[in-house]
């Protein structure tokens, strides 16, 4: 059961007294940091590839195959999180405007099933507080 216009019309204008009261809280809502922590993310887990490399090489070099297989293994780790952090991470146009992008959409395709569920339950409840009562 989706929101009726004057639901969607209230709800809005909370999210916009939201915005006009604290912007920052507001855009750390919407997620607009996530690319930034994805960058560094990104970066960390680069960083930590070479030092698997080293670790790699410096094992090979005093003949450690422990050292060696644990550099080979924080650099398998390290590739594994900068991959998966760098197709998690938004393009640059999409969080500037919001409703723009696919993520913006799929964003709002989630929110309105959690709604969804939320109004669903909500409705259950009413019914059997009312099939209850009689």
């Amino acid at each position: 059961m989706p929101l009726s216009e004057h639901e969607q019309r209230m709800l809005e204008q909370m999210e916009r007294a939201l915005y006009a009261e604290d912007p920052k809280f507001a855009s750390a809502l919407e997620g607009s940091g996530l690319r930034t922590y994805t960058r560094r993310r990104v970066y960390q887990a680069v960083a930590g590839f070479l030092v698997g490399i080293a670790l790699l090489m410096a094992g090979m070099v005093a003949k450690q195959v422990w050292l060696s297989v644990v550099g080979f293994l924080v650099m398998l780790g390290c590739a594994v999180l900068a991959v998966t952090g760098w197709r998690k991470a938004p393009k640059p146009g999409e969080q500037s405007a919001p409703g723009a992008g696919p993520q913006a959409r799929r964003q709002a395709r989630q929110k309105r099933s959690v709604m969804d569920r939320i109004e669903e339950r909500w409705q259950r409840r009413r019914d059997e507080q009312q099939g209850g009562g009689h």
